[in-house]
């Protein structure tokens, strides 16, 4: 029977569940590590995590839910992620990991965002972007650009956790417009990623 396999990667754990793709009904579930997966917290107000970290306890969890159910994975019609959401994660040019990421709960960039609203201009912000930058995923990469140059210099590319772990399943870095929403990264107006908060972030589309 084709089955799906779903993600959540939590700043705690990564849970995985397996359901039925006819009936919608679940077949098993499993989590790793058993207990909280470690913050960082170098200063006070940050928090990181590795996001290797995060790839681990995935195929652990896996592994748990292949041992109490069986499933092949070809048996695996599709799958999906949910996530901690906010979170940065920056890799270069051979999509490996410069940083550890900065997650949902880390408030270094709230400043940084204030200032955002000063450089893009707070009609622009609630007219195209529904929001603030806040301490949203665009102001933590401005917050890396900022203190961070060495750093900033390699980045190539970002992810959301979620779309990370896509991307080590699959090779492939991508991202939704939802995603690029929830950073203040899209512009509802033009229905595409906003050039605005790219540039004031630091990066070039592609």
């Amino acid at each position: 029977m084709p089955l799906l396999l779903g993600y959540d990667l939590g700043s705690s754990s990564v849970k995985v569940a397996l359901l039925d793709a006819a009936t919608g009904q679940g077949v098993g579930s499993a989590l790793s590590p058993e207990t909280e997966m470690p913050i960082a917290t170098p200063r006070a107000g940050w928090a990181e995590q590795d996001p290797a970290r995060w790839w681990q306890e995935a195929a652990a969890a896996t592994r748990k839910l292949q041992a109490a159910t069986g499933f092949k994975p070809g048996d695996v019609a599709g799958i999906g992620i949910s996530y901690q959401m906010h979170g940065l994660v920056c890799l270069d040019n051979a999509g490996e990991v410069v940083r550890p990421s900065i997650i949902w709960c880390d408030s270094r960039a709230v400043e940084t965002g204030a200032r955002g609203v000063d450089a893009l201009g707070a009609d622009l912000c609630l007219a195209r972007l529904l929001n603030l930058p806040g301490n949203f995923t665009a102001a933590k990469l401005a917050w890396v650009r900022e203190h961070e140059p060495q750093a900033f210099a390699r980045v190539a590319r970002i992810l959301l956790p979620g779309d990370w772990l896509a991307f080590r399943m699959t090779g492939r870095a991508a991202t939704t417009a939802s995603g690029l929403s929830e950073g203040i990264l899209w512009d509802f107006a033009a229905h595409a990623p906003s050039p605005d908060v790219l540039a004031w972030a630091g990066l070039r589309p592609g």
